[in-house]
């Protein structure tokens, strides 16, 4: 699904011929990669994945299995000397994550993580505001990573694993909030949390499996603090228990003015980024809200918005081509896996918990 969904690899992959090809497809259901196959022209169907890295004429790998599948997906084609770009989050434990950074390294191989977000012009220049203090001393963050879950938006497949043990949404959905909010204010120090099970039955609602009830064994609603340092602070929601919200993705508060990246139904004009500031000198003398972005001139269409996830291929290839490291790099995704799992001891111990991982921003 995440091949072929609207945002998903395939159609913005269509965009990228003549630079990338899709050579080939594996999967575990073979009436379904060949119907894939079809669809968007690949030429060739493979019925696992080593037949699949065997090929010679493949470079590089998108691995879209599911999340438990992800490491040793990760693993296979870095072994077979092949560039990754897998789906977030990039393992299950911070071993298996340094044990692919390392066999990266070996091989001269890079990786690119899920979620492409900070390859989004509004991500970046969050990040150059908050840089150059257009909102002064970064006090706290609070960060919108939750849905209502799979069950309840007529998911075309059965969405049974998003809910059991491995999965759920603090890995299927606080990765983005906890992938922006360090994109923008870096590494986190700290981690605390709380987390429960708010119903131990879901019953899916429309698509082919509507009214399939599906038992919940991994806790469904989770909530995170992170201590920055410095007494910045950051408060990330991740549960499939928010049906609807009018919250913007983000809201940073500084001692100087707020910052707002997309705030839903905003009506942003376009080649308006959607960010929105206040400042407390808005004019002299005067507070206010400004839109830093309205006197920008390129107004082109943003990248990663029209090729949706095929941005994290196109970037791979850009990073080949100039010799540079990927922003949506494997140490910032091992980072992000260590939050969550970091979260979920400190759910379950009352505790906070420190987190040894970093990144380079």
């Amino acid at each position: 699904m995440i091949a072929t969904d609207a945002d998903g690899f395939l159609p913005g992959l269509r965009r990228l011929r003549g630079r990338v090809a899709v050579t080939a497809i594996a999967s575990r259901t073979r009436a379904r990669a060949e119907q894939v196959a079809r669809d968007w022209d690949i030429p060739a169907v493979h019925d696992d994945l080593g037949q699949l890295l065997a090929a010679p004429d493949v470079d590089a790998v998108v691995n879209l299995t599911p999340i438990a599948a992800h490491y040793d997906t990760s693993r296979r084609i870095l072994a077979a000397g092949k560039h990754l770009v897998t789906e977030k989050p990039l393992a299950s434990t911070l071993d298996q994550a340094d044990q692919l950074i390392e066999a990266a390294g070996r091989g001269g191989l890079l990786i690119v993580c899920a979620p492409m977000d900070i390859l989004q012009r509004e991500w970046a220049e969050a990040r150059r505001l908050i840089d150059a203090g257009a909102i002064g001393k970064v006090a706290f963050a609070r960060v919108q990573s939750s849905h209502g879950g799979p069950a309840a938006y007529a998911w075309p497949a059965d969405p049974t694993w998003f809910y059991q043990k491995g999965a759920g949404p603090l890995l299927d959905m606080g990765v983005y909030g906890l992938d922006r909010v360090t994109a923008v204010l870096g590494p986190a120090r700290n981690v605390a949390a709380m987390s429960g099970l708010t119903a131990p039955v879901r019953r899916a609602r429309g698509g082919p499996f509507d009214g399939l009830e599906i038992p919940v064994t991994e806790n469904d609603n989770n909530l995170v603090l992170l201590d920055f340092g410095d007494a910045t602070f950051a408060v990330v929601d991740a549960g499939f228990c928010a049906v609807a919200t009018r919250s913007p993705e983000m809201e940073v508060f500084g001692l100087a003015g707020t910052m707002v990246v997309n705030r839903p139904d905003a009506g942003y004009g376009p080649g308006e980024l959607p960010i929105e500031l206040f400042r407390v000198d808005a004019a002299p003398g005067l507070p206010g809200w400004i839109t830093p972005h309205s006197l920008d001139a390129v107004v082109e269409p943003d990248r990663p918005g029209v090729l949706a996830r095929a941005s994290l291929v196109e970037h791979l290839a850009d990073c080949l081509d100039d010799g540079t490291q990927p922003l949506p790099s494997a140490a910032r995704a091992r980072h992000v896996l260590e939050i969550m799992l970091a979260a979920q001891t400190a759910a379950a111990t009352g505790r906070t918990v420190p987190l040894t991982t970093t990144f380079d921003r």
